[in-house]
Parts: structure tokens; C-alpha cells; sequence
């Protein structure tokens, strides 16, 4: 088991060319998924260049999630619960015991930072030495208090003030300047989290930002290359990650999702919350059609039986129900993009996933809203999903999959000082242990 409450080191890159066996928790407002699956070294595939393996999932398991709200734990006993039966679902089907899990994060305000730093080169000539230096100069900067890192990752370095280079290593110059984006989480949303994995007796081996493990799922290299917004679309939050240059730029997620749309529904229409999902999963939609003045659909009152008469009503009414609300999300989105000066770079590509993505006429609205093009976004690359899995609402759990594939790209300070501070086994949220317990 790592640290008590440490999300855990650097997650030891995958060798290239050896089979792993991982499993990775996504755990939502509106589902639990456990996968796991078996990591096969793989020549490379064209359309998606950072991935080393081929993941091939052997056990799932998913369950209703309990004891969540907007993407944060609010009850630790319904949260372990739903937790243990997604693992015990998928361990069965693997016929494996889990150990230790990836999980994602999609409540606790995910957010962005920039930090930069440079550092006079020693040599005349970039060693290894001098990356560290720069990196650990632009980790120094300490993140907001009460915040927690879930990701550091060096997005582009300059050497003498020319800036765009991937890797300086070897390169001549006086000066090395980094770029780090750091995404970090509430530090209480964060061990909650951990918690509640811990219970259930499972080690946590890195929490991972949703929008990150969506984007790296549902994302071609050339849309993560050209500038692309990953709208993942939840049941209690809806997160974004920007990706420019091949990079995860920025962060940022909004407590509102798909189980806003249920409950407008239900109280529009006076009916129980589970007639209110079904309604919406049926009939449901972001746009107007001719029909749906003729198109009628029956509602059960509150406190009605199934047996009692229901009441019937056009699908134009559950359409006026349901838009405003959609446009108001996609609209908050595209809000704090622009505010966050992302919108040009987000804006002309945007990626929809989330179980939420799948309600009609949202690419349309969203088209209309961000001015771009859109796309639902799918896992891709992976073998063995079920049909049932292979839409937009399983692109986070299948990212998790992915992760190790690219954790190598993150920087984590040597043991010492720092925020950023921890390598080994006991976690790199480890050091900032007693660094949360003063900042509570």
C-alpha cells in the first residue's frame, strides 16, 4: 500500500516492450466503471503515435454511482460500496485479483496553472542535468493552497529565447526556459477520493484529470497537434481539457452535466427522477423537429402507480425542457474558455464525450454555440470493449488505460522540498501531506 492519503509516485512508464496487466477505476456522479486489461507492446499505430501498447480489455464491471455529487464524494460509504461491486464484476470476468488502481478526478474544480522558468545551460550544450534544473526552477512555484497536483507536464521548452522546442537535449544554447502546466485539484476533493478506493482494501496508483484521460482516449494525433477542446460531458460535471501541439494546454470543469437535464425534467414535468432518465433516453432532445408537436409521450405523476393513467404530452414540450439547459452548459464552456484565452485555440475543434454527449441534437447545439466543428468522441484503439462500452460515456475509463503510456512525458521533483516533491513509493502527494494538514 502506498502512503495514507499520497496519490502516488510518478507511475513507473510501461516498458515499451513488455505486456502489463492494468486496472483503472473511473469513478463518476452517475456510474462506476472497473476495467481491466491486458497492455501488448505494439508497432505503431499511425493515427495515434504517443501509444507504445495495444490494450485489450479481459474484465468490466460497471455499477450505479452512489454517495457522488458533481463529480465529488459526499457520501464515503454509498461511494465504497458502488466501488467494490465494479471491482468484484470485473475481477470475476478477469478471473484476476486487483491490487491497485488508476482512478480519475472529475469534481473537486479542476484548474489550470502556468508556470515558466530558465536556467543558464552549463555546458554550452543541453545535458540531462540542465532539463532537471529547469524543471525542478518552474516546480518550485508553489500552487494555491489547499490545491493538490494531479498532473506537471512540461508543454514546450526555449532555448535562447526561441521557443517551441520539444526536446532540447543535446541542442547548443546559453539559456533553457520550460513551460509547465500544472492541473491541480481541490486537496480535499482528492483524498476523499483516494479514501474511499483505500477502503475497498485497492492501492491508488495516480489520479488522473478526466478531461486529460478522455482526450487521450477519443483524440487523433493530428486533432491533439492542431488544437482541440475535450468536452467530457458527465452526470454531475462537465470537464474540458484543451490539447495544442500535442499537448494538454489547460484544464477546467463545471459542476453542471447530464443529471441537471433529469431534474429539469422531472420537475418540468411533475414526474420521479428514474421516469424523468427514461424519458430523457427516449424521447430526449436538443433540437427541434417538425414532428414533435404530433409525437406524444406518456408521464406518470409523481405519486402515481405504473397502472394509473398516464398523462400524455408532445416530445415539443420535453424538448423545451431540455434545451435551455444544454445551450446553458455548452455556453458556460465556451464562457470559460474565453475567459481562460483558449477560445481561439479551442474553439474551431471540439470533441464530445461523457455519457451525456450521447443526447440528440447536442453536437448541433454545440455547433451552434462554440462556432466550430464538432464530433462525438469514441475510445479508440482498445480491443475487447462490449458493444455497450464502445460509445462516448467509456472514453475516460479507456484514457486511464492509456495514461501509462504517456506518464513518462510528466515531471515530478526529486525528493525535497517543493510542492511538486516526492518520487519513490510513498506517492508525490506524499510530501504534501503536511503540507494540506497546514493549509486546512
Amino acid at each position: 500500500m502506498h502512503s495514507h492519503h499520497g496519490l502516488t509516485p510518478r507511475l513507473k512508464p510501461l516498458s515499451a516492450r513488455r505486456s502489463a496487466t492494468l486496472s483503472v477505476l473511473d469513478i463518476g456522479t452517475s456510474k462506476v466503471v472497473c476495467l481491466i486489461a491486458e497492455l501488448q507492446p505494439a508497432e505503431a499505430l499511425t493515427t495515434l503515435k504517443g501509444r507504445t501498447h495495444l490494450a485489450r480489455i479481459i474484465g468490466i464491471g460497471h455499477q450505479r454511482s452512489l454517495g457522488l455529487k458533481g463529480g465529488v464524494i459526499v457520501d464515503l460509504e454509498k461511494a465504497e460500496a458502488s466501488i467494490r461491486q465494479a471491482v468484484h464484476a470485473a475481477e470475476r470476468m478477469a478471473k484476476v485479483d486487483v491490487q491497485s488502481v488508476i482512478v480519475n478526478m472529475s469534481g473537486g474544480r479542476l484548474g489550470s496553472q502556468h508556470f515558466e522558468a530558465r536556467v543558464n545551460v552549463r555546458t554550452g550544450t543541453v545535458t540531462g542535468s540542465d532539463v532537471e534544473r529547469v524543471l525542478e526552477t518552474a516546480s518550485a512555484h508553489a500552487v494555491s493552497p489547499g490545491r493538490a497536483v494531479l498532473h506537471a507536464l512540461p508543454t514546450g521548452y526555449a532555448l535562447d529565447g526561441q521557443g517551441a522546442v520539444i526536446d532540447p537535449s543535446g541542442m547548443i544554447g546559453d539559456a533553457l526556459g520550460v513551460d509547465l502546466h500544472v492541473v491541480t485539484s481541490e486537496a480535499a476533493a482528492a483524498r476523499n477520493l483516494m479514501l474511499a478506493v483505500e477502503h475497498c482494501h485497492l492501492g491508488v496508483e495516480a489520479v488522473i484529470a478526466t478531461p486529460y484521460a478522455a482526450g487521450l482516449s477519443a483524440l487523433v494525433d493530428d486533432e491533439a497537434e492542431m488544437g482541440v477542446a475535450v468536452v467530457d460531458m458527465g452526470g454531475g460535471t462537465t470537464s474540458v481539457g484543451v490539447f495544442a501541439g500535442g499537448h494538454l494546454v489547460h484544464c477546467d470543469a463545471v459542476a453542471v452535466g447530464g443529471h441537471h437535464v433529469t431534474m429539469d425534467i422531472a420537475r418540468g414535468l411533475s414526474t420521479r427522477v428514474a421516469a424523468a432518465e427514461r424519458l430523457k433516453t427516449l424521447y430526449g432532445s436538443a433540437i427541434a423537429t417538425p414532428s414533435d408537436e404530433r409525437d406524444m409521450i406518456a408521464v406518470h405523476g409523481v405519486g402515481e402507480d405504473e397502472a394509473d393513467a398516464p398523462t400524455h404530452v408532445p416530445r415539443s414540450h420535453l424538448v423545451r425542457i431540455i434545451r435551455p439547459r444544454v445551450e446553458e452548459v455548452v455556453e458556460l464552456v465556451r464562457d470559460r474558455l474565453r475567459n481562460a484565452g483558449f477560445a481561439e485555440q479551442a474553439g474551431r475543434r471540439v470533441v464530445l464525450t461523457g455519457g451525456a454527449s450521447q443526447l440528440v441534437g447536442l453536437p448541433e447545439v454545440t455547433r451552434r454555440v462554440m462556432q466550430g466543428q464538432v464530433r462525438i468522441g469514441r475510445p479508440l484503439g482498445i480491443r475487447g470493449l462490449p458493444e455497450a462500452a464502445k460509445g462516448p460515456a467509456f472514453s475516460a475509463a479507456v484514457g486511464l488505460l492509456v495514461y501509462p503510456q504517456v506518464a513518462h512525458a510528466e515531471h515530478f521533483e526529486p525528493r525535497g522540498h517543493g510542492v511538486f516533491a516526492g518520487t519513490g513509493t510513498d506517492g508525490y502527494l506524499g510530501r504534501l501531506i503536511d503540507w494540506i494538514g497546514q493549509s486546512f
